[in-house]
């Protein structure tokens, strides 16, 4: 868990991130259907499991299927938690005089969570553990935005206002015309 100034993609693929890197790689991800995670073609309707968002694309990378939750039941479970945080840990905060997000986060690591856990954690019904260990290389290039260009006569593609010059390499002199695949790591820009 930690603050960000706005709850989107980079957030989300920081937190899988994060996760993966402790604990390991898990079955599937359970969200409310925020336009990072989904396309809903129709306002409160259906989202479109075809149609998958960049968050939706990588976990399809990673082999996590992802599930929607429609049933005011499934999400209350979410928001009774994400609510108690919220009542608790502005008042923390307050008492321990941290007004900015990087003292916050690192309170939420080093103080919040440890006893969040404390008193509302409960053993699993089952030995073991669900998580499996990620041996799957660098994590960036499965956690990223995927976006197609056409190398254009210049051997350069535009992206994001930023013209990106593909080197010559030893098989090739240029690439114009070619399509290529570029990897934007937002989260660890973020």
């Amino acid at each position: 868990m930690f603050f960000v100034a706005k709850e989107g993609t980079a957030s989300s693929f920081r937190g899988i991130q994060e996760v993966i890197e402790k604990d390991g790689l898990f079955s599937s991800f359970y969200s409310d259907r925020g336009s990072h995670y989904w396309h809903t073609p129709e306002a409160g309707g259906k989202v479109d499991k075809h149609n998958l968002t960049q968050f939706g694309q990588a976990m399809k990378r990673l082999g996590i299927e992802t599930i929607a939750a429609y049933s005011p039941q499934a999400r209350g479970r979410s928001e009774r938690m994400f609510r108690t945080h919220q009542e608790r840990l502005p008042k923390e905060l307050a008492l321990a005089d941290i007004i900015d997000m990087s003292a916050a986060n690192q309170y939420l690591k080093e103080v919040y969570m440890t006893a969040f856990n404390a008193e509302f954690m409960q053993p699993a019904g089952v030995e073991g553990s669900a998580f499996v260990p990620w041996i799957g290389g660098q994590l960036e290039d499965y956690l990223c935005e995927r976006h197609e260009r056409i190398v254009s006569h210049d051997n350069c593609v535009s992206f994001n206002n930023i013209k990106l010059q593909i080197p010559a390499d030893q098989h090739r002199c240029h690439y114009v015309k070619a399509k290529v695949t570029v990897l934007y790591v937002i989260w660890m820009i973020d």
